[in-house]
C-alpha cells in the first residue's frame, strides 16, 4: 500500500471523491465536513452546520453539489462554489446513516435509523418514495450502477435488493407505461396498486448486524460486510440471489466493503483498524495494513484513478493498493515499456509500437524497473515485493523475430536481488538483499562480490560506474577500480536520469532535484512543494520534469518555471523540439506539445547566442517587467536596453553597459540634475568630454567646468567662464580662473576689489607691473599699515600654453557594436546624425548670466557630417543585381522552424491570438499613475507613485485605489444569463480609437477643491485632527489627477502646497496642546511652537487666530517686544472690532516697555521652514531634506523616514516629480 496523503482530524465516518478534481470530503463525527485538495494536501474548506456526527456523505457526479446526512436528522444539499447549504430534507426520525446521490436521475437515496430508506428528488426537494421493510436500523443504502435497483444493509441482520422501476417510470422515464400514461389516467391505479418500490430479494446469511453492502460496477455481484466479522459475496439474477462465499480474516465487526472498480479484488475494513485486500475469485487475503491505535469506519474508492480512501478514528488516508509507474527505458529513438505482462517497443520517429516478447513470471505486481543493454538486447526487470528482502529480478534475452500478433515468451532467468543495473556489455550488477553488490554474467552466474560503501539502491551511471544510494547521500563508485569519485548529500533520491552524453545527471527525489555534473558536483538544486514524477534532458542540455501537475524545466544554472499544466501525471519518456513523449498511468505513449520559447531563451543568453536571443525578442511574446528584471538580474543589460521604454530604467541600464550615447538620449529625456552629474562622471571616464561639458553646463558645475578647459588647453572658454564667474560675483572662482590663464593684471584688480591691498601689492610688484604698484603704495597708511616686502629672487610661475588644444574625445578602441546594437540599429534604420551637435542651441542661454556674448557658440565644434549617408534604409536599391529569384533549390532542404500565423506545426489548430485589453491599452498609452490604477494595474501604478513622488508606503492609498478602479468601467447586460459586458469609457473618445484610448477620469480638480472648503470650516470650528485628515486625504488625491492646461497644473501644485501648510501646522498646534506646562522650558517650548505656527502660510482668518495665540502666549511670559510684533501683524490683516480693540491696549502695554524677558529660538526676520517632524525651524541657507510629493521640509537625519505630512512617501527620495498631465511628458 502507497500512502499518498493522510489527515488528522476527529473520527471520519464518511468519504466522497469528486469524480474530476482531486478532492475528497471527509464527514466528522464532530459534526465537520472538511473538503481537502489531496493533491496538494490543504485543506480547502469547511462546513459546519450539522448538530452531531455526519455519516452520510456524496458529491454529485456533474452539478457543484454534495449532500450530508447527520444524526441531526437532516439531510443538507451544499453548493460547493457557493459555498453553503441551499436547502435541508425533513422527514427521518433518526439518525441518518447514508446519503448518495443517483448517477443520472435527480434523486438522493438515505438510509435512516428509523428503519426506513427514503429516495428524495433534490430538484423539487420532497420525498417521491419510502422503503419500508427492515426492522432495525438501516445502516447503509446504495444504487445500482446502471439497474433501477437499490440495495440495503440493517442491523436486522438482512441485505435488502429494492425494484425502483416503477419509480423511474413514474417519475421520468418516457414511453408506454411511463408518464403519458400516467398523466393521461392519473385516476385509474395499476390492476394490483403495485408501489413504486418493491423487495425483489431478502439475502439472509450473516448472524449480526450487517453494517455495510455495495454492488459490482458491472457483474451482478454483492458485498455484505457484517458484526460476525464476515465478508460475504451474493450472486444474483432476475429470479434468485444466493450466497456464493464467505470471506474469513477481520477478528471485529467489518464497518466497510467494497469492490475494486477495475480489478477482480474486494477491499474492506474493520474495526480491528485493519484494511484488507482480498481476491474475488479465490476468496483469499492478498494483503493487510495495520494501523496502531486507529478503527476504521469508512472506505471508498475513486470512480477513475487507482486511488482509495479510508476513514479511521483520528483522520483518513488515501492510498494506493499498487505503483502506477511504467518500467521503461530507452535507448536512442527506441522506448521500451512493459504492458499487460508484455515487453512493447515504441520507435518514436514512426510512432511504430510493437510488443516483442510475452513476459514469464506469475508475480500479479507490474515490474517496479528496466535496465536495456543495446549490445546483447537484452533486458533486466526488477520486481520488488511488499517485502523489500523478497525482491527478485529478472534476466531476458530480447527475441531477434518477433510476430507482433504472437510474441514468443522466451525463458527468463529469476534471481532474488532488491535492483539490477547494466555496467557492461555483458556483466550487470545485483544489489542483494544483504546490500552487497554483485557483479554478474549473462548467465546470471557470479563472477565477483564487490565490496561497496553501504547503500539500500543503485543507479546506472555509464559503463563500469553506479551511482549508490543511501538515506542522505548519493555516492559516484567506478566498479572496476573498486574506488569512490565523488558524493553528494541529498536525501532519499529515487531516480536518476542521465543526459544523452552523460555530461550531467538529474537526481529526484520526492520533492527536489538536484542537477550534477558528470563528477556529482551540484550545479543547481530546485525545491517543489508537490511531488516530481519524473523528468528526461531536452537536446539543448535543459531538464524537462514533471510534477503531479506541471511540466517544468530546469536550467543547470538553476533557473527553473512552469511549462505546461497537466490534469493527471504522466512520465516523461524523452524531449525533442516542441513535443514531450511520455507513458500515462494507462502505459498508453503520449506526445504533449510544449512552448519552449521561455528556456530557450535563458539558454540561448547563458550561451551568448544572442541571434537567437534577438530572434526570440522579435518574435516571441517574452518582453515583460519579469524578462527585463531577469536580464539585469544575469548581467545582461544591454540585451535588456533595447526593449525597455522606461526612460529612468533606460539611462540606468544605459550607464551600466557604458553606452554614453544611450544614456545621453534618456538624460535629455529625464533632464534631471542628479542624471546629468552621473552621466558626466562616466563620460569623464570614457574621456568623452564633450559630453561631459554638456553635463557640467546643465548642472551649472562651475568649477567643474574651468579644469575641463584646463585640462583640454581651451583658454578661449576659460576666459568666457572667468565672465562668467565675475558676473557671477564669485570672487574665488575669478580668481582661480585668473590664476589658470596666468592674467596677472586681472589678479591685481579681483585682490583690490575685494580689500587684500598688501596681496594685490605684492602680485603687481613681483610681476613688474611699476604702475599699478605705485598706485597701490600711496594707499598705504606708513603709520599703522607695513608695507610687505618684495622677494628679489622671486621665480615667474606662469601656466604652460597648450601646445595643442584637445577639442576631440579620447581615442577610444575601435569596439564592434554590440550584436544587439547593430541588429536593433538596422531594425530601426535610423537617422544618425552626430550625438552631440544639438547640445547648446537651446539650452545655452539658460542660467549663463544676462549678457548676450556669454552664450558659448560651440555648436559648431563637433563634426556634424561625421555620419552621413545612413540615412537610406538597410534596403538592396534598384542598382544591386542580386538576381535570387530564379534559383531553383532542391524540394528537401530543411532550415528550421519558421514562425508560421495561422496553424502552428504539427497541424495543430493555432486560435488566432487575443486582442489586447482595453485596461492593458491604457497602460501603454499612458505614463499618469490614475491611469494604470483605472485599468487594475496596480503594480505599475505604484511603481510610477514610487518614481514621480516617492511613496513608499501605499496603506493609505489602497482606498483610492479601489474607489478609483470602481469607477474605471460600465457594466451593461447584453442577454439575459449571461455574465455582464463592460465598457470602458474614454476621455478622448473622439481621437482613441483602438489603440489609442485613455480611461476617463472621475476625480476632477475642482472636486478637490470644494474638500478644502469642508477642511477650512473644521479648522475653524478647532477640530483640528480632523481638518489635517481631510486635507491629507486631498494631498493624496492629487497625484491621482488628470488635468489638461499648464494653469490646472500650477493650482494642482497650489492646493498640494496650502494642504502641507495646514497639515504641518495643525499637527504643530495639536502637539503643542499635548505639551506640559510646568517648567519654564515647557512654558518657552509652548511659546515657540505658538509663534512658528503663525509662519504658516494660512487663509486670514485661521492666520489672525493663530496670531491671537501667540499675542497671548508672549505677552504673559513677558517677552513684550515679540508679542507687539504679532500685535502689529494682527492689526494688519483687519481683525473683528472687538479683536482690534483689544489688540490695541495689549499694543500700548507691550510698547510701554519694549523688551523680551526670555531667550527663544524664533527669529522672526530671518525667514525660516518648520521642520515637520521636530517642529524647529531651519533658516535658509541651512541643510534642508524635502518630501518629494508634499514638499515638507525636514531637518536632514530624517532623511529616508516617512514624511509625517502624507504618511506615505520617503523623506529625501530623488523623484521625477508629481505628473498629472500629458503636457508634462512632450
Amino acid at each position: 500500500m502507497l500512502t499518498k496523503f493522510e489527515t488528522k482530524s476527529a473520527r471520519v465516518k464518511g468519504l466522497s471523491f469528486h469524480p474530476k478534481r482531486p478532492w475528497i470530503l471527509a464527514s466528522l463525527h464532530n459534526g465537520i465536513i472538511q473538503l481537502w485538495d489531496y493533491r496538494m494536501c490543504t485543506l480547502l474548506d469547511k462546513f459546519d452546520e450539522h448538530d452531531g456526527p455526519v455519516r452520510g456523505i456524496c458529491f454529485h457526479n456533474q452539478q457543484p453539489l454534495f449532500v450530508s446526512g447527520g444524526d441531526d436528522y437532516k439531510i443538507k444539499v451544499w453548493n460547493y462554489k457557493l459555498k453553503r447549504c441551499l436547502f435541508t430534507l425533513l422527514g427521518h426520525l433518526d439518525y441518518i446513516r447514508t446519503t448518495v446521490f443517483h448517477h443520472e436521475y435527480p434523486w438522493i437515496l438515505s438510509a435512516s435509523d428509523d428503519q426506513t430508506i427514503r429516495i428524495w428528488n433534490w430538484q423539487s426537494r420532497n420525498c417521491v418514495c419510502v422503503l419500508t421493510g427492515h426492522n432495525h436500523y438501516v445502516m447503509c443504502a446504495n444504487f445500482h450502477p446502471s439497474e433501477d435497483l437499490v440495495v440495503s444493509a440493517s442491523l436486522d441482520q438482512t441485505v435488502r435488493v429494492w425494484d425502483i422501476s416503477g419509480l423511474r417510470k413514474k417519475n421520468v422515464a418516457p414511453g408506454p407505461g411511463g408518464l403519458e400514461e400516467h398523466l393521461k389516467s392519473p385516476g385509474q391505479m395499476d390492476l394490483f396498486g403495485s408501489s413504486d418500490a418493491v423487495v425483489k430479494h431478502v439475502l439472509e446469511g450473516h448472524d449480526r448486524g450487517v453494517n455495510w453492502v455495495s454492488f459490482h460496477p458491472t457483474m451482478p455481484l454483492i458485498v455484505s460486510g457484517a458484526d460476525d466479522r464476515y465478508i460475504k459475496l451474493w450472486r444474483m439474477n432476475d429470479a434468485k440471489a444466493w450466497e456464493v462465499d464467505t470471506c474469513r480474516g477481520h477478528y471485529n465487526n467489518v464497518s466497510c466493503v467494497i469492490f475494486h472498480p477495475r480489478q477482480e479484488l474486494i477491499v474492506s475494513n474493520s474495526e480491528d483498524k485493519s484494511i484488507r485486500v482480498w481476491d474475488m475469485s479465490k476468496r483469499t487475503g492478498v494483503q493487510t495494513f495495520r494501523r496502531e491505535h486507529d478503527r476504521f469506519w469508512i472506505i471508498t474508492a475513486h470512480p477513475s484513478l487507482n486511488l482509495f480512501a479510508a476513514g479511521h478514528d483520528s483522520g483518513m488516508i488515501i492510498f494506493k493498493l499498487e505503483r502506477e509507474r511504467p518500467a521503461y527505458a530507452v535507448h536512442g529513438n527506441i522506448l521500451y515499456y512493459v504492458k499487460d505482462r508484455y515487453l512493447r517497443k515504441l520507435d518514436f520517429t514512426t510512432s511504430k509500437d510493437v510488443p516483442v516478447m510475452q513476459l514469464r513470471g506469475g508475480t500479479k505486481t507490474a515490474p517496479y524497473s528496466m535496465s536495456y543493454n543495446p549490445a546483447e538486447n537484452a533486458v533486466i526487470l526488477c520486481n520488488r515485493a511488499s517485502n523489500i528482502d523478497n525482491s527478485t529480478y529478472d534476466l531476458y534475452a530480447i527475441p531477434k523475430e518477433s510476430d507482433s500478433q504472437n510474441p514468443d515468451a522466451p525463458e527468463g532467468k529469476r534471481s532474488s536481488g532488491l535492483t539490477a543495473v547494466w555496467v557492461a556489455r555483458n556483466r550487470f550488477a545485483v544489489l542483494d538483499r544483504t546490500h552487497t553488490l554483485l557483479i554478474k554474467n549473462m548467465k546470471n552466474e557470479v563472477t565477483k562480490k564487490i565490496q561497496a560503501p553501504s547503500c539500500d539502491e543503485i543507479f546506472y551511471a555509464g559503463t563500469g560506474m553506479l551511482l549508490l544510494r543511501d538515506t542522505d547521500s548519493v555516492t559516484l563508485f567506478d566498479v572496476q577500480q573498486k574506488r569512490t569519485l565523488g558524493s553528494i548529500k541529498i536525501s532519499k533520491v529515487k531516480y536518476a536520469i542521465w543526459s544523452p552524453d552523460m555530461s550531467h545527471v538529474a537526481l529526484l527525489s520526492k520533492h527536489v532535484i538536484s542537477v550534477c555534473n558528470r563528477k556529482l558536483e551540484n550545479l543547481c538544486t530546485v525545491h517543489e512543494n508537490i511531488r516530481i514524477k519524473s523528468g528526461a534532458w531536452d537536446e539543448s542540455g535543459v531538464f524537462i520534469y514533471t510534477t503531479s501537475n506541471h511540466i517544468k524545466y530546469a536550467i543547470t544554472n538553476g533557473d527553473h518555471g512552469i511549462i505546461r499544466t497537466l490534469d493527471l501525471p504522466i512520465y516523461i519518456t524523452r524531449v525533442k523540439g516542441q513535443s514531450v513523449y511520455c507513458l500515462d498511468r494507462e502505459c498508453r505513449p503520449r506526445v504533449l506539445g510544449i512552448d519552449p520559447t521561455e528556456f530557450r531563451f535563458k539558454l540561448a543568453l547563458i550561451n551568448r547566442k544572442y541571434d537567437e536571443v534577438l530572434h526570440m525578442v522579435r518574435n516571441a511574446k517574452l518582453v515583460g517587467q519579469s524578462i527585463i528584471a531577469y536580464l539585469q538580474k544575469k548581467g545582461y543589460p544591454e540585451v535588456a536596453l533595447h526593449f525597455v521604454k522606461d526612460e529612468k530604467t533606460r539611462f540606468a541600464l544605459a550607464l551600466e553597459c557604458g553606452n554614453i550615447e544611450v544614456a545621453l538620449e534618456a538624460a535629455r529625456a529625464l533632464d534631471d540634475k542628479n542624471c546629468w552629474e552621473k552621466l558626466g562622471e562616466v563620460a569623464l571616464l570614457q574621456g568623452n568630454h564633450q559630453i561631459v561639458e554638456m553635463a557640467y553646463q546643465r548642472t551649472k558645475n562651475f568649477d567643474k567646468l574651468s579644469f575641463l578647459y584646463l585640462i583640454t588647453g581651451n583658454l578661449e572658454k576659460m576666459r568666457k567662464m572667468m565672465k562668467i564667474a565675475e558676473i557671477r560675483k564669485d570672487t574665488s572662482g575669478h580668481y582661480q580662473n585668473a590664476l589658470y590663464l596666468g592674467d596677472v593684471s586681472e589678479r591685481v584688480k579681483i585682490l583690490k576689489n575685494c580689500g587684500q591691498k598688501s596681496l594685490a601689492y605684492m602680485t603687481a610688484a613681483t610681476h613688474g607691473l611699476e604702475e599699478e604698484a605705485a598706485m597701490l603704495k600711496e594707499q598705504f597708511d606708513p603709520e599703522k599699515e607695513k608695507i610687505p616686502e618684495i622677494n628679489p629672487d622671486a621665480i615667474l610661475l606662469q601656466p604652460p600654453p597648450p601646445i595643442m588644444q584637445s577639442e576631440d574625445n579620447w581615442p577610444l578602441l575601435t569596439v564592434t557594436k554590440g550584436f544587439f546594437e547593430g541588429a536593433m540599429q538596422r531594425g530601426k534604420a535610423t537617422t544618425a546624425t552626430s550625438m552631440v551637435a544639438d547640445i547648446n542651441m537651446d539650452d545655452g542661454a539658460d542660467g549663463w548670466g544676462d549678457d548676450a556674448e556669454l552664450v558659448l557658440e560651440e555648436g559648431g565644434d563637433f563634426d556634424d557630417e561625421g555620419m552621413v549617408g545612413m540615412d537610406d534604409k538597410d534596403e538592396e536599391g534598384g542598382g544591386w543585381d542580386v538576381g535570387d529569384d530564379d534559383l531553383e533549390l532542391p524540394a528537401d532542404l530543411d532550415i528550421g522552424p519558421v514562425p508560421t500565423g495561422g496553424s502552428g506545426e504539427d497541424g495543430y489548430f493555432v486560435p488566432p491570438t487575443k486582442g489586447t485589453s482595453q485596461a492593458q491599452v491604457w497602460c501603454n498609452n499612458s505614463q499618469l499613475p490614475v491611469d494604470h490604477v483605472l485599468a487594475g494595474s496596480f503594480e505599475t501604478a505604484t511603481r510610477l507613485l514610487h518614481d514621480q513622488v516617492g511613496v513608499v508606503d501605499f496603506t493609505p492609498y489602497k482606498q483610492l485605489f479601489m474607489s478609483t478602479f470602481s469607477r474605471a468601467r460600465t457594466a451593461y447586460l447584453a442577454l439575459p444569463a449571461i455574465p455582464s459586458m463592460f465598457g470602458f469609457p474614454h476621455r478622448n473618445w473622439r481621437e482613441a480609437g483602438a489603440r489609442g484610448g485613455v480611461p476617463a477620469v472621475g476625480m476632477k480638480l475642482n472636486t478637490l477643491v470644494q474638500r478644502l472648503q469642508s477642511a477650512y470650516q473644521m479648522t475653524t470650528q478647532g477640530k483640528f485632527a480632523e481638518a489635517a485628515d481631510r486635507m491629507r486625504a486631498i494631498l493624496l488625491s492629487v497625484p491621482l489627477l488628470v488635468v489638461d492646461t499648464k494653469q490646472e497644473i500650477a493650482e494642482a501644485q497650489q492646493l498640494i502646497g496650502i494642504c502641507r501648510e495646514y497639515i504641518v501646522g495643525l499637527t504643530m498646534e495639536i502637539k503643542r496642546k499635548e505639551l506640559p506646562k510646568s517648567s519654564l522650558d515647557d512654558q518657552k517650548r509652548n511659546c515657540e511652537m505658538a509663534a512658528y505656527f503663525t509662519h504658516c502660510n494660512l487663509q486670514p482668518v485661521h492666520q489672525i487666530l493663530t496670531l491671537r495665540t501667540a499675542l497671548n502666549l508672549f505677552f504673559k511670559l513677558k517677552n513684550y517686544k515679540t508679542a507687539a510684533s504679532f500685535a502689529r501683524r494682527l492689526l494688519e490683516l483687519g481683525p473683528k472690532p472687538e479683536v482690534g480693540q483689544q489688540t490695541r491696549k495689549v499694543l500700548q502695554a507691550c510698547e510701554k516697555n519694549p523688551t523680551d524677558a526670555h531667550k527663544l529660538n524664533y527669529d522672526e526676520h530671518n525667514p525660516f521652514d518648520i521642520c515637520a517632524a521636530s517642529y524647529k525651524p531651519i533658516y535658509r541657507g541651512k541643510p534642508v531634506e524635502k518630501c518629494p510629493l508634499s514638499g515638507a521640509c525636514y531637518l536632514p537625519e530624517f532623511k529616508g523616514e516617512v514624511c509625517r505630512v502624507t504618511r506615505c512617501t520617503e523623506i529625501g527620495k530623488d523623484t521625477i516629480g508629481l505628473r498629472i498631465s500629458p503636457l508634462q511628458f512632450r
